[in-house]
């Protein structure tokens, strides 16, 4: 994890002070900040880190680093910044698989572009952060999913059991330029902030069909979206969805009609505690007026006694407890979760792996496991982890097998311990407990 500079994390601090103690201040000298070269430099580290590939131009990080260097690279970026002659490429959009089959656009901008947009991230973000809400989880500083699984789980306890479940339709793609725009600069005078933040909005989109031909899907003409994938889409489409959150808090919502909204960037769950249609015609109405419209087919109205939900990759269940009869939040994997990753684990223990090195294989049932583990370490997930590290353990010992072309399944266990595979193998042991309340990952 990269710290920030002191120098930058002191501006953030009196950037954050200034909107919180003003709510009604608007900031009108941050530009000059932009182009500073200890937060450029700072930007190219951050995006160095996220580790994306190239855009448009097909530049990658090594080839920036290989032939003019980091640093000349900066210095040109500065000096378009400073002069106001930068000028964004257009973005390209790839298409990747989501877990229903369909299939999500993603826009990525050249490295270049994201450098500048992280810079201008570095110094906008604090002014915002001042003024979002407590039931707003994703895509903020020291927030995360986890933070929202416990909100739920509070929320659950305390008798807020019906569920909204709304899905907005391409949300991204459909923000409007023009309120989204008027909501930056309730708290943003500064022009050349405007207009930079303006050009990614309004940057052309491009995509490369099956023949390899480019074809534009949107230009400047473009009124609406922020392309999913770039630095500063996150904070604009939270920006956007700030104002369900405000009016939730505002109108006291919570309290008048029994519902808590929860929100994970443009993900929205309202848990209702006196039944669900004032909350989701507020939902309807909000949206409406923000000139979104909300899926229909995806959006589930639940009652969590009933059959629950599934939220953030966790499913979320009222159960009845066996020790004290009462009834309590049960949160763990879903089985489709649970699947995915014993799928993974197969694929990475095939026996068309043998040839590869063992330390190899076992790093990256490793990686796999690491990853999922540490998402889901938290509520009631213990059973799911029992089925996962058996089944880890089973096909490890028969890759084990293969490689050693023993065919006795006996003389596998007896040769192949499940402590051996842990001691001697450095194989990652998945823990079948979870004893803390609160959510969070592993360190």
């Amino acid at each position: 994890m990269l710290l920030t500079p002191v120098k930058i994390r002191t501006l953030q601090r009196k950037l954050y002070r200034k909107a919180k103690q003003e709510p009604a201040f608007r900031f009108y000298s941050l530009y000059d900040k932009v182009y500073r070269e200890d937060i450029l430099n700072h930007a190219w580290k951050l995006v160095r880190a996220n580790k994306g590939s190239a855009g448009v131009d097909g530049v990658t990080f090594m080839d920036i680093e290989e032939t003019e260097g980091k640093d000349v690279f900066l210095l040109e970026l500065q000096e378009a910044l400073r002069q106001k002659s930068y000028i964004p490429k257009p973005v390209k959009r790839v298409m990747i698989p989501k877990p229903d089959g369909s299939m999500r656009p993603l826009g990525i901008p050249t490295i270049r572009d994201r450098v500048a947009q992280m810079a201008v991230k570095i110094v906008i973000e604090p002014i915002f952060e001042a003024d979002f809400c407590d039931s707003s989880y994703g895509f903020r500083p020291k927030r995360s999913a986890h933070d929202a699984v416990d909100d739920i789980n509070l929320s659950l306890r305390q008798g807020y059991t019906n569920v909204i479940d709304a899905d907005l339709s391409k949300y991204f793609d459909t923000i409007p330029h023009s309120n989204l725009m008027a909501v930056v600069a309730e708290r943003i005078n500064d022009k050349a902030i405007l207009h930079i933040i303006k050009q990614w909005l309004k940057a052309p989109v491009i995509e490369t069909d099956n023949t390899g031909r480019q074809k534009y899907i949107s230009g400047k003409k473009n009124r609406k979206g922020t392309p999913q994938g770039g630095v500063i889409s996150p904070l604009l489409s939270n920006l956007y969805l700030h104002i369900l959150d405000r009016i939730w808090e505002r109108r006291q919502l919570q309290r008048k009609i029994g519902a808590r909204l929860i929100r994970y960037a443009d993900d929205c769950i309202v848990l209702c505690k006196w039944g669900t249609e004032k909350p989701m015609n507020t939902l309807k109405y909000v949206f409406d007026r923000l000139e979104l419209s909300i899926n229909e087919r995806k959006t589930h109205i639940t009652d969590a006694y009933q059959s629950g939900f599934d939220f953030l990759g966790f499913e979320f269940r009222m159960r009845k407890s066996l020790k004290t009869g009462n009834y309590y939040p049960n949160t763990q994997p879903p089985c489709k979760s649970v699947a995915k990753i014993k799928k993974r684990i197969t694929y990475l223990t095939s026996r068309k792996l043998t040839p590869v090195p063992r330390e190899e294989v076992i790093k990256n049932v490793n990686l796999s496991l690491r990853g999922w583990v540490n998402y889901f370490h938290c509520g009631n997930s213990s059973q799911a982890f029992g089925k996962v590290k058996w089944h880890v353990e089973e096909r490890v010992r028969t890759h084990l097998r293969k490689r050693h072309k023993i065919r006795n399944r006996a003389e596998g266990y007896k040769r192949f311990t499940t402590d051996r595979l842990y001691r001697d193998y450095g194989l990652f042991k998945v823990p079948t407990w979870t004893k803390w309340k609160n959510a969070h990952a592993l360190r």
